[in-house]
């Protein structure tokens, strides 16, 4: 992601990352020790990212944050995943309710949206990062 706003924060790009504990307890800290995670454990090595920082959110369920609700209804698959394949491969690891077709499967689910704040596409959560400069950049040139 730092790579992406690097390349593009010049011409508009900004990313957000929204932290969510809803996938296998993963981000199972204090907001406030997020980014110092970030720096000195996972991925550590000083990382520092280079987007905006929301406090943690829930994406799934009853108590789902009004942006992921607004993307997940314009963008209810990621674009990238096939549409018949699993929810998920282990259920068990499900945290949230009522279960939706249009729900994030697990965490790095991307999405990208348009200078107009119009959702483009969404991507699953195996697609590499840096291979979305190229809608970037398609979206930039309109």
């Amino acid at each position: 992601m730092n790579v992406l706003v690097e390349k593009y924060q010049s011409k508009g790009l900004h990313i957000l990352g929204f932290p969510c504990n809803q996938f296998g307890h993963q981000e199972n800290c204090k907001n406030e020790e997020i980014l110092d995670i970030l720096k000195h454990v996972r991925p550590g090595d000083s990382f520092e990212p280079k987007i905006e920082m929301f406090s943690k959110v829930n994406v799934n369920g009853k108590d789902v944050h009004p942006v992921f609700q607004f993307l997940k209804s314009n963008l209810p698959m990621p674009s990238d995943e096939d549409p018949d394949g699993l929810f998920m491969a282990n259920p068990t690891g499900i945290q949230w309710k009522p279960l939706l077709r249009s729900d994030i499967r697990w965490n790095f689910e991307k999405f990208l949206v348009d200078k107009n704040g119009i959702p483009y596409r969404r991507y699953g959560k195996t697609f590499p990062t840096i291979d979305l400069a190229t809608d970037i950049e398609a979206l930039i040139s309109q």
